[in-house]
């Protein structure tokens, strides 16, 4: 490994910890940062502080926010009857650039998993229990990622919701548009046929 300056490579050191960044990726995020101006350092420095400083968590979904709501929350013009739930914050964004959703959101904060230690009692369960208190919402639409876990944590949550009366739903999955079937694997083509629909 090259000999860098102390800073600069501290700075490398501190890229490679962000997920998906390599030693190479790295050192040339930390040599482009060297050669910007430096009101273009102090800019990235104060984005960075502004986050963990100005962003929490929505009251009501979980999602992050710069205020007690979030935008969707937030919003007039959302249908509060239903609500998709999903692991992450980051899932929300598939999900709007469709443009066909105009629910609500409810984030998890991850998914069940044994093997690492996390349970239902480690998500944000408690606080969608008590969003249904209202009556207002009719159907849970669960988006929860199509892992181990996140089948766990759909099959768990229906088991949870459904004596409620709701309607409960799960996201199709399967082949994604413009695949070959031929490169499909195992899972994604049963998924496919299991979710098929008449036409």
């Amino acid at each position: 490994m090259p000999e860098f300056a102390e800073p600069l490579a501290r700075l490398v050191d501190e890229f490679r910890r962000l997920p998906g960044i390599g030693q190479k990726s790295a050192q040339r995020i930390a040599f482009h940062i060297l050669r910007a101006a430096k009101q273009d350092a102090f800019r990235l420095a104060q984005a960075v502080i502004d986050v963990k400083e100005k962003l929490g968590l929505c009251a009501i979904c979980n999602n992050v926010s710069a205020g007690e709501m979030c935008p969707y929350c937030a919003s007039e013009t959302r249908d509060r009857s239903v609500i998709c739930v999903v692991e992450e914050a980051p899932n929300i964004l598939p999900i709007e650039t469709t443009r066909t959703f105009e629910g609500l959101y409810h984030v998890l904060h991850g998914a069940i998993s044994p093997l690492r230690g996390i349970g239902p009692e480690q998500l944000k369960i408690k606080s969608l229990i008590e969003r249904l208190s209202s009556g207002e919402v009719k159907e849970i639409i669960l988006a929860t990622n199509p892992t181990v876990e996140g089948e766990a944590t759909a099959a768990y949550l229906s088991r949870l919701l459904k004596p409620l009366g709701l309607r409960v739903t799960r996201i199709a999955m399967g082949i994604p548009v413009g695949s070959d079937l031929e490169y499909a694997d195992e899972v994604s083509m049963s998924k496919s046929l299991e979710n098929r629909r008449e036409l």
